[in-house]
Formats: C-alpha cells, sequence, structure tokens
C-alpha cells in the first residue's frame, strides 16, 4: 500500500516522465508509523522503493517491512502507471504475508486463496490541487454488508502549496460505501492529513529530504503522528 511519498515518485514528476530517456527511481523512506489512507498499518518501517519509467510509462516496485515489531505484516507492492500532463491511470498489485493463503505464496492468484489485492486507479493534477480514485477489482478484497465482493474503494483530494519554506500538503480522503476492506459500514471520511517536507542539505551534493504528518481518521475516531526521512541516491 503506497505511501504518499511512493505515490509522488510516480505521479507528480510529469516532465520528467515524458522525457526521451529512460527514468530510475531508487529509494528507501523511514517511517516512524505506517500510516496509509488513515489507518494504522504498523509501527516503525523501512519502505524501499525501485522504479523505471519512459515517456510516462512507469513500473514501480516499493515494500515495507517492520523494524521496531517483527510481527508487522510484510508487503510487496507493484504498479504500473501512465502519466500524460495532468492525467495519470494505473493498477496496483498489493501482496502481503497475511491473507487467504496460509502458507503465504507469493505466485498464488487464486481467487478464493490469494494475498494479493488488485486495485486500479485514476486521477488528475490541476496544479493547484488533485484528485485520485481507487477501487479494488480484483484477489483479496473485502466485503459490503451482504457478504459479497465490495469493490472496495477510496477516493482523495490533495492540495499543495508552500509555507515559510517548506511544502505542505493537504489531503481529505473517504471510502465512499461499506466494505471490510475500510472497516466502513457506508459513505466514511478515513483521512485527514497535513503533511510538510523539507530536503535537509548534508553536503553541497547531498540533502535528506524529511517529512512530518499529522492524520486523523474521523471513522476510526483515531489519530497519528509520523516522521520519516528518505534516503536515495
Amino acid at each position: 500500500m503506497f505511501l504518499p511519498t511512493a505515490l509522488l515518485l510516480l505521479g507528480t514528476t510529469n516532465a520528467k516522465a515524458q522525457e526521451e530517456k529512460v527514468e530510475t527511481t531508487i529509494a528507501a523512506d523511514i517511517v516512524s508509523q505506517y500510516i496509509w489512507r488513515g489507518l494504522d498499518a504498523g509501527d516503525v518501517s523501512l519502505q524501499p522503493t525501485l522504479g523505471i519509467g519512459y515517456k510516462g510509462l512507469s513500473l514501480t516496485a516499493w515494500g515495507s517491512i517492520g523494524l521496531s515489531n517483527p510481527q508487522d505484516t510484510k508487503e510487496f507492492d507493484l504498479t504500473l502507471a501512465y502519466t500524460n500532463g495532468g492525467f495519470n491511470v494505473g493498477v496496483n498489485d498489493y501482496w502481503f504475508n497475511e491473507g487467504l493463503d496460509p502458507d503465504n505464496h507469493y505466485f498464488k492468484y487464486d481467487a478464493h486463496g490469494t494475498n494479493h489485492v488488485f486495485e486500479a486507479f485514476v486521477g488528475y493534477d490541476f496544479g493547484f490541487a488533485s484528485l485520485q480514485w481507487f477501487t479494488n477489482f480484483a484477489g483479496n478484497d473485502g466485503e459490503n454488508k451482504d457478504g459479497k465482493r465490495a469493490y472496495s474503494s477510496y477516493f482523495e483530494a490533495n492540495i499543495p502549496f508552500n509555507l515559510a519554506g517548506v511544502s505542505w500538503t493537504a489531503t481529505a480522503g473517504a471510502v465512499p460505501y461499506a466494505t471490510s476492506f475500510y472497516d466502513t459500514t457506508g459513505f466514511a471520511v478515513t483521512n485527514l492529513s497535513l503533511k510538510a517536507e523539507k530536503e535537509i542539505r548534508i553536503t553541497d551534493t547531498f540533502s535528506i529530504p524529511i517529512f512530518g504528518q499529522v492524520t486523523g481518521n474521523p471513522c476510526s475516531r483515531k489519530a497519528y503522528l509520523v516522521f520519516g526521512f528518505t534516503l536515495q541516491p
């Protein structure tokens, strides 16, 4: 489940993605807590990213493993995305070491026995704001009130701005209908976040991006404060 940092690597560098040359991303985040769309997904975590892009098309691998709590769910995601101007569309393949398959086999894709979740997304970046919609279409999705596949969905709006020399992003996200995947019984606002990012210069040629984020989940009535930093060449 991609953090905003990983999504930014995919979607917001539109000019770079449209260049003729192949672009490669190698990075790793270390976060004090893994919060995803307003949900608590783990404690202190290492989250590496490896991606390649060409003319707006990108393939990215992303993972998460707990550092402070070895019992945290391990995760390995693949994303195939296409960006053209402000428009983006793609597919996420989430895999977890917990799910329907007790043996945790990565290459098991049975509809009722896999640990994969397949999600499609589409969005548009207007510059002053961006909108994004996500829907699970296969794999280990949640169930609705009738016990059937929920096609669990989530949508969010992001507004970036600069203040006091720091880059900020305000996010509002919601689940439109009932699903056990997000533990909602109907329409629910699950993610109200404010994130600040700044680069700390170490030498003339090396700097470390750091970020802090406050997240509230009105649905679960929980709140989180996260700190993290990114290592990349």
